[in-house]
């Protein structure tokens, strides 16, 4: 598969994990179960397609990409935080707005 593939579908797994995690802040609770599933496919479909990406573009791993995985990993956390804290909901809608910006940042500046 191409590069661009891999990063089409990087970007829309990204807009649909954001999305769910969105929708479990706000959404009622009977559609946990759904959006938790719909939100941990757009999770490992984001690592996969990231990691492909990596590879097609021959970078390895670097650092910038270390920054990108723990914020990956903190999004996928907060998927399932959303339902059991409805009260800080605020809060972590913009902990995601924030780690968003950061991995989005890591890859466009690359600084290190």
């Amino acid at each position: 598969m191409t590069p661009a593939f891999y990063h089409v579908l990087h970007i829309v797994s990204l807009i649909v994990l954001t999305g769910g995690i969105f929708y479990g802040f706000a959404g009622s609770p009977d559609t946990r179960k759904k959006v938790l599933l719909i939100t941990g496919i757009a999770s490992i479909v984001q690592l996969v397609s990231g990691v492909g990406l990596l590879h097609k573009l021959g970078y390895g791993f670097p650092a910038w990409a270390i920054v990108k995985l723990v914020c990956w990993l903190a999004l996928s956390a907060l998927a399932g935080i959303g339902y059991r804290q409805r009260g800080r909901a605020g809060l972590f809608m913009l902990i995601v707005v924030a780690i968003v910006a950061v991995a989005v940042s890591a890859v466009y500046y690359r600084a290190f």
